[in-house]
């Protein structure tokens, strides 16, 4: 038995727990820089709030609406994040973090203890929710792709109230039936819109579907999804989430940029991004794509990408942030204000596989990197980074609506007056 745990609304729940003024109003949260709307409340759902619109656009809305705005709290997430998944892991013989706020749980030395799942999804939630409060659903069922349907089912129809269980052919239908084809795991719009072309509407219509013919006719992906909605496990964890084939880093700057020396700290910082998420996969990347743009809607509007060709495949902060180095005068333009810019590994190869080139002798110093890893682990990131990607105010994401960060900043510290 497998099961999907899923915070609701995570962002905007995460913003209430220790805001209890704003625990029953409606919450939105925005993206980097207060662009757009990325996560809303159920309070603020049934003000039929689209996610993905610019801030900009619907405020007068929210302001008519009293609506709570607030920008992206990053360390408050992580950190709320961590202590769910450690609630979480307590229930379960095999615990896999999917993303920051849904995981996968695998029982296979619970199975002759629990007799009630659905009473079992009732304790998690409360334990989650006492030690966290966060609210969260918890969908069961003897594959992962049908746990996923029974998560949708408990967060999203009518019944079922946080926790669902698919166990038998009656509660498998039931659920698969509410269920939109593209609501199934790994059915994107695009696919979703060629089934339907073909009278496939709802996830039971697909799982009705022969496996074989509709690996013939789409993909592999496809046959393992209708055996998966069958009751038949196809997906190991390795198959759930796969390293990246590509690792970008970008952002727009809370403010427009113009000197060369900012560009390059910002550009830096994001080429130490990458690097590290390249070690975290255990990949090297072969080339590196830097690029800067002003906004596109400035009089004279400038965008340049550099492509650098490494002659040996790289993870090193050091060799990506001199290849920034000396691709930089050929980006950079006086007088231009630059609005974004970013880091891309396009060509990535797997590290533990590396043929050595008997010429070209590698730059690369992994026990320094190693170091560097483990010391931002242990004490925050950014605790240990080159000189020259010092942040500065200039291009520092935006986050006007800022809330506390209750619990990694000291100051911000919620304290209780028991007179």
């Amino acid at each position: 038995m497998y099961a999907l745990v899923d915070a609701v609304s995570f962002y905007a729940s995460a913003e209430k727990v220790f805001d209890p003024a704003i625990r029953f109003k409606p919450v939105v949260v925005l993206t980097n820089n207060d662009g757009c709307i990325c996560a809303v409340c159920p309070i603020a759902k049934k003000l039929s709030i689209p996610k993905f619109q610019p801030y900009f656009k619907v405020k007068p809305f929210l302001d008519a609406h009293k609506v709570v705005v607030r920008s992206s709290n990053y360390e408050l997430y992580a950190d709320l994040s961590e202590r769910m998944m450690t609630v979480i892991n307590r229930y379960c013989d095999n615990h896999y973090v999917y993303s920051i706020d849904e995981s996968f749980l695998q029982f296979t030395g619970f199975q002759n203890i629990i007799s009630d799942w659905f009473t079992y999804g009732k304790t998690i939630r409360r334990a989650v929710w006492r030690e966290t409060g966060l609210p969260v659903g918890v969908g069961f069922g003897p594959t992962p792709t049908l746990a996923k349907a029974a998560n949708h089912a408990a967060k999203k129809l009518a019944g079922f109230r946080g926790v669902a269980v698919i166990n038998d052919e009656q509660s498998r239908k039931n659920i698969l039936a509410q269920m939109s084809v593209t609501d199934v795991w790994g059915i994107g719009s695009r696919l979703g819109k060629k089934l339907t072309f073909l009278g496939i509407h709802s996830a039971l219509d697909l799982a009705n579907q022969n496996p074989k013919m509709m690996r013939r006719q789409f993909s592999v992906v496809v046959e393992r999804t209708i055996n998966e909605l069958n009751g038949i496990t196809c997906l190991s964890w390795d198959d759930v989430k796969q390293n990246k084939k590509e690792i970008f880093s970008t952002r727009s700057f809370g403010e427009r940029i113009c000197d060369a020396h900012t560009l390059n700290a910002a550009l830096v910082t994001h080429g130490s991004i990458v690097a590290k998420k390249l070690r975290n996969q255990h990949s090297l990347t072969k080339k590196l794509l830097i690029f800067a743009s002003s906004s596109v809607h400035e009089d004279n509007y400038y965008k340049k990408s550099i492509l650098y060709d490494f002659a040996v495949p790289t993870c090193d902060t050091i060799v990506i942030a001199n290849a920034i180095a000396e691709v930089l005068p050929q980006i950079f333009k006086a007088n231009t204000r630059f609005y974004r810019c970013g880091v891309g590994a396009i060509e990535l190869a797997d590290s533990k596989f590396q043929q050595k080139d008997l010429f070209a002798t590698t730059t690369d110093q992994p026990e320094l990197m190693k170091c560097l890893d483990s010391i931002n682990k242990r004490y925050g990131t950014g605790t240990l980074s080159l000189a020259c990607e010092k942040k500065t105010q200039h291009w520092q994401m935006k986050r006007a609506l800022l809330s506390p960060q209750y619990t990694t900043r000291w100051s911000d510290i919620p304290v209780v007056d028991c007179n």
